[in-house]
Parts: structure tokens; sequence; C-alpha cells
């Protein structure tokens, strides 16, 4: 019985050593709780957070200020900055392996797979005249990208996908809306707080 009760305690107790050893390498391999910076690229400008959802899943809201061409619906309106809202999960999926290799993962320095809600408004358009108008539109494309930590508050962030953008034409006086193929193709460099 003594064996019995010895060896059973034995185990439990290498059973809660274990486990514990497991939580403290999960807990490492988390994305942060939240994250907060500004980035900057060849279309723009945007100040992002990003909110942990779980160990692995973020949500990044994204205000920014995207280059627009409006030659579709305006062509006398030309190029301009359009503010962009966006509502973005992002699951960091490669944390756990990056972590075994020694490669940081601080400031969610990983791979991940994206779904990229962006809506660009008439009534957030930055106007340089006034002919400048655009056509409110809202965009959803999967993404699949990368960040990568330079130095301590410096990062740099690639991605690219393909979805579906949708324009409220009828909504701006024109007869229908629209449907058409969109493309997310960003690199970026940020700056985190």
């Amino acid at each position: 019985m003594k064996n019995t009760v010895l060896t059973l305690l034995l185990f439990g107790i290498t059973c809660i050593a274990n486990s514990q050893n497991i939580t403290e390498t999960s807990q490492k391999s988390n994305v942060e709780k939240s994250t907060f910076g500004i980035q900057t690229g060849y279309a723009g400008l945007w100040i992002y957070n990003e909110f942990r959802l779980s160990n692995q899943i973020v949500l990044r809201a994204e205000l920014g200020l995207n280059a627009y061409d409006n030659d579709d619906f305006y062509p006398d309106a030309g190029f301009l900055f359009s503010t962009a809202i966006t509502l973005e999960p992002r699951w960091y999926y490669n944390l756990d392996r990056r972590l075994s290799q020694s490669k940081r993962i601080d400031n969610n320095s990983g791979n991940f797979f994206a779904l990229k809600a962006t809506f660009h408004s008439n009534d957030l358009l930055i106007k340089f005249g006034d002919d400048a108008r655009i056509v409110d539109n809202l965009a959803i494309i999967p993404t699949w990208g990368m960040r990568r930590n330079i130095g301590q508050h410096f990062n740099y962030e690639a991605g690219i996908g393909v979805g579906y953008i949708h324009y409220f034409a009828k909504n701006s006086g024109f007869t229908k809306n629209r449907d058409e193929t969109a493309i997310n193709l960003h690199l970026r460099i940020g700056y985190r707080f």
C-alpha cells in the first residue's frame, strides 16, 4: 500500500512539473497582449493597435491614409489620399517554431494569415479641391504576411492577398453598385511605441 501511494505521489508530482513546464513554454509563445505602433509604406501612413484574442490570434484595428486612384468613377479627381478604417483578425501561426529555433517573436514577429476588411468613405476623404470625391467602398481580402523586428522598436511587414471589393455607387448617384477583385500587396516599415 505504501509503495502504491508513493508511486502515485511521485507520478502526480511529475505530471504537475511537466504541465507547468508546458504552460511556461506556451506562455512564452503567445502574441503580445496589446501592441501599438505606426507604419509607413509606398501607399500611405497607418496607426495600428493589435489586441490579443487568444495565444496566436489578434484583432488589428488600423486607421490610416491610403493613396487612392479614383479614375473609374470620378476621372477628374485624380490621385487622392483617403482615410481608411481597417479591422483585421490575424493568426500568427509559426510562433512556436520560431521560439524553438531561438528566433524573436516579440512585437508579434512571425508569419500570419489575416482577413483584412477596409472601408473607404467620401465623408472621411482628405480633400485637395472641390472635385475630390470617391465612392464609398468595402474591401475584404484574405492575406498572407510576415512581420520581423529591426532592433528594439522598429519592424517591417510584407503581405499579399486577393479578395473582393464592393463599391456603394448607388449612394453616390450612379445607376448600380459594382463589385471587383481586389489585391492587397503591401510592404511597410514601422515603429512600435
